[in-house]
């Protein structure tokens, strides 16, 4: 058995077409997705029940004088407010994405999407969590959002994880890395 190294593979210059230049390496990482997932998960449903119990129905606690504040909104549209009659559709968004990143993880090799992904994946579960468990009822409940921050939006941790998870995929994606563990790299000039 023949087996090239990433030099190599780059010294062919994607021959036949080909874009990735190395196999996947090293152990899957689905244990690393999953406890970045539940972390996330954990901390924004702890987050939310603390709010709830000690912020709702209590005026708004400065933590950054008035540019950042504590406030409970529940809201029941998607980011920023929009979508208001969607709630059903954003539950359903929500499962499709969650479907979706397990799917993925099947076959995740690479650490930094393992992170990327569990952070989409505790995000998506905490907003999830919110739409089937609170009022007015299931599939159409409302998520707590409860960082304001001023002429911006209020949002909660599951939104910051949703955030901060697709920002790595874009950066990941950008760097030409792969959930597998391979390195996509663009065909040089002239290589068919």
């Amino acid at each position: 058995m023949v087996e090239s190294t990433e030099s190599e593979s780059e010294a062919m210059g994607g021959a036949g077409g080909a874009t990735a230049v190395e196999k996947p390496k090293g152990p899957r990482r689905v244990g690393v997705l999953l406890v970045v997932a539940v972390l996330a998960f954990l901390i924004d449903l702890a987050s939310k029940l603390l709010v709830v119990a000690k912020l709702e129905n209590h005026a708004a606690i400065k933590v950054i004088g008035d540019v950042v504040t504590f406030q409970v909104i529940r809201n029941s549209g998607a980011a920023f407010g929009m979508g208001q009659a969607l709630t059903v559709v954003f539950t359903m968004i929500a499962s499709a994405v969650i479907v979706v990143i397990w799917r993925i993880a099947r076959r995740l090799y690479s650490l930094p999407w393992a992170i990327a992904l569990g952070l989409l994946l505790g995000g998506a579960l905490g907003n999830l969590t919110d739409r089937l468990f609170r009022a007015p009822g299931v599939f159409r409940g409302h998520v707590v959002d409860f960082i304001s921050v001023q002429h911006f939006a209020v949002f909660n941790l599951a939104d910051s994880a949703i955030v901060c998870g697709g920002i790595l995929v874009v950066l990941l994606s950008f760097r030409g890395s792969n959930p597998d563990g391979t390195v996509h790299q663009q065909p040089e000039k002239g290589a068919k």
